[in-house]
């Protein structure tokens, strides 16, 4: 089996397994840490038959009903978990009136590790790199390869296939129960006849030629066959050339597919290294191409609807398939912009003496590369530029050390699940949910009963807080200060995120009020005031508009979204505000801005969480942080109302992530069904207005949904994914340890213990 292992464990586990050549994991030589590796996750395979046969039972209890469940619940790790903490007692079944303790322990680190998935296009960027550059095989191993082909046939649409004479009567039965019981049946033929043999943007959505000509790409790049054998492979085939082939996919896997060597240079727009300054540039404008072998030879037969070599390129630059494009009026004025560029300005500075200009940005964005790299210790800010990052370090000159130092970081995006294994959407998300693992817990007001997890959490909290700045001319860099920041994830990390910061200060500001007996040595003042510094206007992060960016201040312009290239993510060229007596300009700031862009019914758009749920709960907190109330702030009334309209008749919340595709209607889940995390952020948004002093049945009927939902072990079910990134094309993303947190924090506040 696959065994999580954290922090200095993976260090020990890599100078075991791994070779001086950065083979199989790397070795310690190419690793760089700030604190010992805390909070780095990595699953080497070990286990007894016993133990094998057990997680081949979740593998296959999860194939099973794949279509039913699209995402995991790290069954793995609570599998390895529950025989490492054999404490934790079975116990039955709880009810409304009775009481249960939080279960999940935290690992030896103090943090709360977990599945953070769900885009379905991070992996193959990865092999795609590792296969040029050779190191595929050496990198990883076959159980790797095997369990991350068993991860994209999970989440592939496999076409349903049987006989004539059962689908004659499977209509039949539809029809019937069409006539005689409603739409108690309509659920049961999207999970049969309606799967098309493609791969998605995530693992909700539908296919794509974005999701499935790469995930295709990357099968046959692993070694399985055209013809697996399965008609899996045969099935996204047809998908592919159905909808046009290969030329059909969005600009930025045309990217991908052209450094591979399956579709020509000539055949993209251009973007230009003298205004881009982004890591994948390199690739683009030095039009580099890896080894054409004989996988890449076939590869441009399969993919294609005609001869590779009668191609149009010139009109293949503009293809984009219907189902993969979501931005389709802004595409047409990016295809005419693109089009000048094309024809007027890329022929120039592809000669001398323009040319000596393309070499020295090509240059400049080097340098930026290497920054960022060495900054997050090879870690990267995310999946997407850690590949490119590395492709391009390994295009620079393969005997480099930057090349190398990339290897061993690969794996610390990579989690194993019952679905299999994936790249994560970070290389986890360890400091924000122990932020909130440790908020849940102290809410319960028997937070001393569990003095040790508390302890471990701290100082995990601590150790990964950023101490410094990054070295430098910052402006130069393009970065803000980080000192007193907290990142997503790990120290080693590094980026400064705001919420982070805000979660992070907040959790050792509620440890500060127990004594360090139980909690630890608590965080000094001057650390504090780092975090606080880090969050001020006119030092980082909170825009002149009182809103607060995510990773920087807003630096340019929303006319520069009219050159974004992607046909399927708007909105993503810069980084958009997401919500003594500077400190109280700072506040009356936000809130100010916090008023002005709730829309007209009540809601909040949010973003990184579905969506109206969670924009509503984070700016009802806001307010009521500023001094606003239910009775004086007409935003906390409008908000309340919109999210009292939206509780499901069954009591709780439940919200599609096709509502931050929308942007402006709230959808519910299949059949208004509630969702514990949803119901758990709505019911502390009305807590926090004061509902519970108004009317507190609404509550109460949404407590009881989360009190019948908790399991026997005290964890609570993994349901639809709830994190979600990109506006306009959302991707949702797995927050494996929400289910616990959410549910437990509303269900502590005293208002509800008279149920």
């Amino acid at each position: 089996m696959w065994k999580l292992k954290t922090g200095a464990e993976t260090v020990r586990e890599e100078r075991n397994n791994g070779d001086e050549s950065g083979g199989s994991t790397g070795s310690e030589t190419w690793l760089r840490t700030l604190n010992s590796h805390l909070g780095r996750q990595e699953t080497p395979e070990l286990g007894t038959p016993e133990e094998l046969q057990q997680i081949e039972d979740a593998r296959r209890g999860f194939s099973d009903r794949r279509f039913e469940k699209r995402h995991s619940s790290d069954l793995l790790m609570r599998i390895q978990f529950a025989k490492e903490n054999p404490s934790f007692s079975t116990v039955p079944q709880i009810q409304v009136q009775d009481t249960e303790e939080l279960t999940m322990e935290a690992a030896c680190d103090g943090l709360w590790p977990g599945d953070y998935g769900g885009p379905m296009f991070l992996i193959s960027g990865l092999v795609i790199t590792l296969s040029i550059t050779g190191a595929l095989n050496t990198v990883l191993s076959k159980e790797h390869i095997r369990d991350i082909c068993r991860y994209l046939y999970n989440h592939h649409a496999r076409i349903f296939s049987c006989s004539i004479e059962r689908i004659t009567a499977l209509l039949i039965i539809y029809f019937f129960c069409l006539q005689f019981c409603g739409n108690l049946f309509n659920d049961f033929i999207p999970h049969t006849l309606n799967k098309d043999g493609g791969w998605g943007l995530h693992i909700e959505g539908p296919s794509t030629m974005f999701g499935t000509a790469l995930n295709y790409v990357t099968l046959r790049l692993l070694g399985e066959g055209a013809e697996d054998g399965l008609e899996a492979m045969e099935q996204a085939q047809k998908w592919i050339l159905d909808h046009g082939g290969a030329t059909a996919i969005t600009s930025w896997r045309k990217m991908w597919l052209s450094v591979l060597g399956v579709y020509e240079w000539s055949g993209n727009n251009p973007l230009l290294p003298e205004i881009w300054l982004f890591p994948y540039l390199l690739s683009l404008s030095s039009r580099f191409v890896g080894p054409i072998t004989s996988t890449i030879r076939s590869l441009r037969k399969e993919l294609n609807t005609v001869p590779y070599h009668e191609i149009d390129w010139n009109e293949a630059r503009n293809l984009c398939a219907k189902v993969s494009k979501t931005l389709q009026n802004r595409k047409h004025r990016y295809f005419k912009i693109a089009a000048v560029l094309y024809y007027a300005y890329e022929p120039v500075f592809m000669r001398w003496p323009a040319k000596r200009l393309r070499e020295k940005a090509l240059q400049t964005v080097m340098q930026h590369i290497h920054y960022e790299d060495e900054n997050t210790r090879y870690i990267c800010i995310g999946p997407v530029n850690k590949v490119l990052n590395m492709l391009c370090c390994w295009a620079e000159d393969p005997n480099l050390e930057a090349f190398r130092l990339h290897l061993p970081r690969i794996f610390d995006y990579l989690w194993i699940a019952e679905d299999g294994m994936k790249m994560q959407g970070y290389n986890g998300s360890q400091s924000w949910d122990t932020s909130f693992a440790i908020q849940a817990i102290i809410s319960t007001n028997i937070a001393e009963e569990y003095g040790a997890t508390l302890r471990k959490a701290h100082d995990y909290i601590k150790d990964t807080q950023v101490l410094e700045d990054c070295p430098g001319d910052l402006n130069f860099w393009y970065r803000h200060i980080s000192k007193g920041a907290w990142p997503f994830s790990t120290a080693d990390h590094g980026w400064p995120i705001s919420d982070c910061t805000a979660e992070g200060l907040k959790a050792v500001l509620l440890l500060s009020t127990f004594p360090s007996e139980t909690v630890g040595k608590l965080l000094d003042l001057k650390r504090l005031c780092d975090a606080v510094n880090v969050l001020l206007p006119y030092r980082s992060l909170q825009n002149s508009n009182g809103g607060f960016a995510t990773y920087e201040l807003t630096r340019s312009y929303q006319w520069l979204e009219l050159i974004n290239p992607a046909e399927t993510f708007g909105d993503i060229v810069i980084d958009y505000p997401i919500g003594g007596e500077e400190i109280e300009n700072c506040i009356a700031k936000a809130a100010e801005f916090i008023e002005k862009i709730q829309a007209s019914d009540g809601s909040w758009y949010g973003s990184w969480g579905v969506c109206f749920t969670y924009g509503g709960w984070f700016g009802i907190k806001g307010l009521v942080a500023a001094g606003r109330t239910y009775k004086n702030c007409s935003s906390i009334r409008k908000a309340s109302n919109y999210l009292l309209s939206k509780e499901v008749a069954s009591g709780g919340w439940g919200e599609s992530y096709l509502s931050c595709q929308n942007k402006v209607v709230y959808t519910n889940l299949e059949d208004n069904r509630p969702h514990i995390v949803y119901t758990g952020w709505a019911m502390l948004a009305l807590i926090n207005a004061g509902q519970a002093e108004r009317d507190s049945t609404p509550l109460h009927c949404a407590a009881r949904i989360l009190i019948n939902s908790q399991m026997e072990n005290g964890d609570f079910p993994q349901e639809q994914p709830v994190g979600s990134i990109f506006l306009r094309a959302p991707l949702v993303l797995i927050f494996v340890a929400f289910p616990v947190s959410w549910p437990l924090n509303p269900l502590c506040q005293r208002v509800l213990l008279p149920l």
